[in-house]
């Protein structure tokens, strides 16, 4: 049925001023009872409000105002922004990989992870977005893909993170390329860390990672890409001991991680376009990070219209930083599952080790630096024992002088009677 017209409501209203009653409130609502014929032969029956209003627009602004403004908001969602889907189903859709999925189940594992509520989507809505922006259409469908400009609206509540192939530099008599591994804040645009490496490694990811850590804080979440050092086991412990999210972005499509891909482009056309000093890797991070401090974070943003730096300090209140102290080199710590034997011992790359504390045959958690393998921390159940000791069977071995004496009373036969006091 479709909405009454301009002359249907001036028929509605005009009966107002000869209606029963002895107020107008009584006269709307006496005319709220009564039913009219529309120009399509169709009864109608309009509430009082509706009649309220009518008439108010009425006599405020005549016939024109009493016509319906369609809502300028109409199609989009009003309790969500559709940049908000992208990012959740970004979140969750590492998960259904290699398995086929309904858009129910990628609705159902946002609500789960807790990236979207129900009270703010509902399940329709959820797929009306999805299906308007083409956010699960792969590239091959789409011939012009349409991506959506987002902003994390806190500092460290998103960084995004990959790398770049560097120039070449001397390396006894061959010349290595290397590679540049960056994050950036996506809230302010911040270079929390970059670093070149002569080689592209979980352990080199480990070390941006935990510099980038001291700089900044600790971010809520981690965009990566599907690169195996950024899905390596290791980076995938450091995130969760540090209550990090880690998202990877869709395969295939480098255009996701938009800001660290401008930031890449921003150093070949302004860093590496320059006379540099490629003697060593030392100093080719001296004049990088030099760059970084000096011009990137301190120069103005096109976007921000302010310093990245300046814009990062704003939210430090909120912000959570790792205190120095020597227990936080084991959250970059690999972790082995062990079980202690009878003797109270373990062992780790072919190495023993004594438990600090009695777990025999107990499973333990098993953290090291694979690396110089100088510390091996032992957890159990989610707490930290202590620090291993290596093995000295020789130690442990006890000389019969240092045994104390047995109680003579104890070696006395039992048929003997116990001399009188």
């Amino acid at each position: 049925m479709r909405n009454p017209t301009a002359y249907l409501r001036l028929r509605v209203i005009g009966a107002v001023e000869t209606a029963p009653g002895n107020s107008i409130r009584e006269r709307i609502r006496s005319v709220s009872k009564t039913t009219f014929i529309d120009e399509d032969n169709q009864p109608r029956n309009f509430t009082w409000r509706t009649i309220s209003t009518w008439l108010y627009r009425y006599k405020i602004g005549g016939v024109t105002l009493m016509e319906n403004k369609p809502r300028s908001d109409k199609g989009t969602p009003r309790k969500i922004a559709p940049e908000k889907v992208l990012t959740a189903i970004e979140e969750v859709l590492p998960s259904f990989r290699g398995k086929s999925y309904r858009l129910s189940a990628v609705y159902r594992a946002c609500i789960e992870r807790g990236s979207l509520r129900r009270e703010e989507i509902a399940s329709n809505t959820f797929r009306r977005i999805v299906a308007r922006y083409e956010m699960l259409k792969p590239d091959s469908q789409v011939s012009n893909k349409r991506r959506l400009a987002f902003s994390k609206e806190h500092a460290n509540e998103m960084w995004q993170a990959d790398t770049m192939f560097g120039p070449y530099i001397k390396v006894a008599t061959a010349s290595v390329q290397t590679k540049l591994i960056a994050f950036i804040d996506d809230a302010s645009r911040v270079i929390c860390h970059g670093e070149f490496f002569l080689q592209e490694s979980t352990d080199t990811l480990i070390k941006a990672l935990r510099a980038a850590l001291y700089k900044r804080g600790i971010p809520e979440s981690l965009y990566v890409d599907n690169g195996s050092i950024y899905s390596s086991k290791e980076i995938t412990l450091i995130c969760a001991r540090l209550g990090c999210l880690l998202c990877h972005a869709p395969l295939r499509d480098g255009a996701a991680k938009g800001k660290i891909e401008r930031f890449f482009r921003h150093v070949r056309e302004n860093f590496l376009s320059r006379n540099l000093e490629l003697s060593s890797l030392e100093a080719l991070n001296r004049q990088f990070t030099f760059w970084v401090e000096d011009e990137y974070n301190a120069h103005i943003h096109s976007v921000l219209g302010m310093k990245p730096i300046d814009r990062f300090v704003l939210d430090l209140k909120r912000i959570r930083f790792l205190p120095p102290n020597q227990a936080n080199d084991e959250l970059f710590f690999i972790e082995e599952t062990r079980r202690v034997k009878l003797d109270n011992t373990f062992s780790v790359k072919n190495a023993r080790f004594e438990a600090p504390a009695d777990l025999r045959n107990r499973e333990i958690q098993v953290r090291f630096d694979r690396n110089s393998f100088a510390r091996v921390i032992v957890y159990f159940k989610g707490s930290r024992i202590g620090q291993a000791s290596a093995l000295d069977p020789i130690a442990n071995d006890r000389h019969p002088l240092n045994v104390a004496a047995p109680n003579p009373e104890l070696l006395r036969p039992l048929s003997q009677p116990t001399p009188a006091t």
